[in-house]
């Protein structure tokens, strides 16, 4: 399978990017700041998770949140909303190198 792998700090999720990152999102909503996610979104399709990641649905209900149950990084997060159609990886679980010199966008959620 062609495409880049990450995975949480013990290796439990492993999270696999079918199409290369362009540009990163620094959001500051009540979540995002707390965990320090960089995020990438991408098609549901462009992102194969393996593993055994637990769900959080946070305030507004309308995404999971998911992270290792055994380090407890948050790895991505998908819509409640099936017909949404995009997910987003926090793209810090991958090599350095693939995201730290791509464009970020700030996302202003903490205003929503």
């Amino acid at each position: 399978m062609t495409g880049h792998t990450g995975s949480c700090h013990c290796g439990a999720i492993e999270l696999q990017l079918h199409e290369p990152p362009l540009a990163v999102s620094e959001c500051n909503c009540s979540i995002c700041r707390r965990i320090g996610g960089l995020w990438h979104y991408c098609a549901v399709g462009s992102l194969t998770v393996t593993g055994p990641a637990v769900g959080y649905v946070q305030g507004d209900r309308t995404l999971t949140n998911w992270h290792c149950p055994t380090c407890a990084c948050v790895t991505h997060w998908t819509a409640i909303d099936p017909d949404y159609g995009k997910v987003g990886v926090n793209i810090r679980m991958f090599d350095p190198a693939l995201w730290q010199e791509l464009p970020r966008r700030f996302v202003d959620g903490a205003s929503f």
